[in-house]
């Protein structure tokens, strides 16, 4: 069965879109951008994009009683000014052991959002009992 995943303060404004879906053990999000959640506004600069970013993926995660350990892949979309450093300070502080990071992608686009620096996607596969 198919379950839609929403997080309090965060959508894809108008657009009828969950943050992600959970079917059997599978949760696939959507484009997770760096909204501040207590506002429900992306802020101006990169560096606090990144931090509501994780932050979001965090949150999605929660809703299913998942974890980063879950996680086996994610894929990020960055402007071309962006610093790949600014991820990496997250990426090694989420996964610290460099033997059991989850695959990971980035790609630099020239399409986002005027106001977004970047934003992500991931794959977790859940434990069944969760």
């Amino acid at each position: 069965m198919r379950q839609s995943i929403y997080i309090d303060g965060f959508s894809h404004g108008n657009n009828p879109i969950p943050a992600a879906c959970l079917h059997r053990n599978h949760l696939i999000t959507g484009a997770i951008f760096g909204t501040d959640t207590s506002i429900g506004k992306i802020p101006e600069l990169a560096e606090q994009q990144c931090q509501f970013m994780f932050a979001n993926a965090r949150k999605i995660l929660e809703k299913v009683n998942a974890t980063w350990d879950d996680v086996v892949k994610m894929t990020f979309l960055i402007k071309p000014d962006v610093d790949r450093a600014l991820i990496n300070q997250y990426w090694v502080d989420i996964f610290p052991d460099e033997l059991t990071r989850p695959a990971r992608h980035v790609i630099v686009s020239h399409t986002l959002p005027a106001t977004q620096y970047m934003q992500c996607d991931f794959l977790a596969i859940l434990d069944k009992s969760n």
